[in-house]
């Protein structure tokens, strides 16, 4: 079976889209998630632009991944300057990946009008970088800009930068679609001119600016392709780049290449909408696989007709990439999703129609109020032992108050007081924060701590706020999003949904709290 590897460049080119922003947190939070579901590469920065990716990469040194390497992302040395001189460079080796992915230019266009240098000074750019980051020991990917571009204008030119690439000793040489106007039959043909030239492996990189990002990807790994770089749900400027949640089941289940484990593709669904709440946007509903229309039905023949075969309109299981059917006039119960889930946590449902019954129905109840489960890992394993019966709670409100105050100096002031009984002792306290939530977090845990101490390794990292139905203006409901962080390096989000953005950070609160006790005592039987 061909083999295919994943080059995923959701934190760095992804992060380039338009809305989404990631903090180091989401970005930690992520790359733990596609190491998971066994993409090959991550490439998490570029770590000569900003602070956030530098510290990326000094944090991501402290975590085990089992199938991906992690990439820093930087360009070839600036025109008339010494490799061993040039701070990108260099900025790219302190990041200490075990790969380096740079891009230089392929196109005379580029060259002349962008670069303002010499056809020969571009070759010089583009090997001597190569070779001087192989020889510090990395593994080279080189990303070849505008290549498709580039080869129309002067094919023998393009080629040559490509050639500088391979003499420089790069591991991989990726043609870029970086404008995203090529077209498959052109992709396809160009491949092929090129590996009479070059025999390093070769790679596409695709945007979607045509809408043909995904189908480029799939032409080039028929062409000889053997790695894929793309994005979760096609983030990336402008139009977006390829979108793996599309290409990574079109691999597997129509072209039979191996592209990660087999077991991990039922993850791609709950991966998709994993990335899209920590980047708080909407999930696309109509994305192919992932969405959750993909496999959607609605009424009359098509209802009747996948009731008697799915294949009457499907041209995948669903479960095969984690989604589910559904039937919009009478949904189905989505079992499936509920137990694989709960298998995750180390909680078999399988044999236990009635509680994955209960959860299903009380999954369904709350979604319609608008909670959303996909980036709430607390939140969800808490629902689980409560519906098992085994939850032990382990605090009851008896009240809180939060004020917000704005004095002379114009500085913002939030107190919160909160009243929680524990073992029948009521316990009332103040604290402050730079925020409402940061002041109820505070008081909330101060309250605790005497009673529970570990909470004092608690902390929150990040939470996140989104309005539910705008339409509503000030009386929308909306969704509270919180990640919580403990001592042992555990991430973990729990939500909350009410009118009142305060009420729902509570809810979500909470569930942070539970969740760490809960998940201690179970660590400590």
């Amino acid at each position: 079976m061909k083999q295919v590897f994943i080059y995923d460049t959701t934190l760095r080119d992804g992060s380039q889209a338009e809305g989404i922003n990631f903090s180091v947190t989401d970005k930690l939070l992520i790359a733990q998630r596609l190491d998971e579901l066994g993409v090959s590469y991550i490439e998490g920065g570029w770590p000569g632009s900003n602070p956030k990716d530098i510290d990326f990469f000094k944090k991501i040194k402290d975590v085990k991944l089992k199938n991906a390497k992690v990439a820093a992302f930087g360009s070839t040395r600036r025109t008339k300057t010494d490799v061993a001189k040039d701070n990108n460079l260099r900025k790219l080796l302190e990041a200490e990946t075990p790969v380096v992915t740079i891009f230089g230019k392929s196109s005379l266009f580029h060259v002349f009008e962008i670069l303002r240098t010499t056809k020969e000074e571009n070759l010089s750019m583009i090997g001597e970088s190569v070779k001087y980051l192989k020889d510090n020991g990395r593994e080279v990917v080189y990303d070849a800009e505008h290549f498709f571009d580039g080869y129309k204008e002067n094919a023998e030119y393009a080629l040559s930068t490509l050639e500088a690439a391979a003499n420089g000793g790069a591991d991989s040489i990726v043609l870029c679609d970086t404008n995203g106007g090529t077209l498959p039959s052109e992709v396809v043909e160009i491949f092929k001119a090129v590996q009479k030239t070059v025999k390093v492996p070769l790679g596409i990189h695709a945007h979607n600016d045509s809408e043909l990002a995904v189908a480029n990807s799939l032409a080039a790994v028929q062409a000889g392709a053997v790695q894929i770089q793309g994005t979760i749900n096609g983030y990336g400027e402008r139009c977006g780049n390829a979108n793996l949640c599309s290409i990574i089941p079109n691999l597997k289940l129509k072209m039979d290449i191996s592209c990660l484990p087999n077991e991990n593709l039922k993850t791609l669904t709950e991966v998709s909408r994993f990335v899209d709440e920590l980047a708080n946007v909407a999930h696309n509903k109509r994305l192919p696989y992932v969405g959750q229309s993909a496999f959607a039905h609605k009424g009359g023949m098509h209802v009747n007709a996948v009731e008697k075969n799915p294949k009457s309109f499907e041209h995948a299981e669903p479960d095969t990439v984690g989604n589910i059917r559904r039937v919009l006039v009478s949904e189905l119960s989505g079992r499936s999703n509920v137990t694989m889930k709960a298998q995750e946590i180390g909680v078999d449902l399988k044999d236990d129609p009635e509680t994955t019954a209960k959860v299903v129905d009380k999954l369904k109840e709350l979604e319609n109020k608008g909670y959303e489960f996909e980036a709430a890992k607390g939140s969800f394993e808490l629902l689980i032992q409560k519906a098992l019966n085994k939850h032990k709670k382990f605090l009851n409100l008896a009240g809180y108050r939060v004020t917000i105050e704005k004095n002379e100096e114009g500085q913002l002031l939030s107190e919160a007081t909160v009243k929680v009984r524990v073992n029948d002792e009521l316990i009332h306290t103040a604290s402050e924060g730079d925020g409402p939530v940061a002041a109820l977090d505070r008081a909330l845990r101060k309250s605790l701590e005497k009673i529970y101490p570990e909470l004092k390794d608690l902390k929150l990292e990040d939470f996140k706020v989104r309005v539910l139905d705008a339409k509503k203006g000030t009386d929308a409901k909306v969704r509270v999003l919180i990640e919580s962080k403990d001592k042992d390096g555990d991430l973990w989000g729990t939500v909350g949904v009410s009118e009142n953005v305060i009420e729902a950070a509570w809810h979500a609160l909470i569930d942070s709290i539970e969740y760490k006790l809960y998940k201690d005592k179970e660590k400590n039987k």
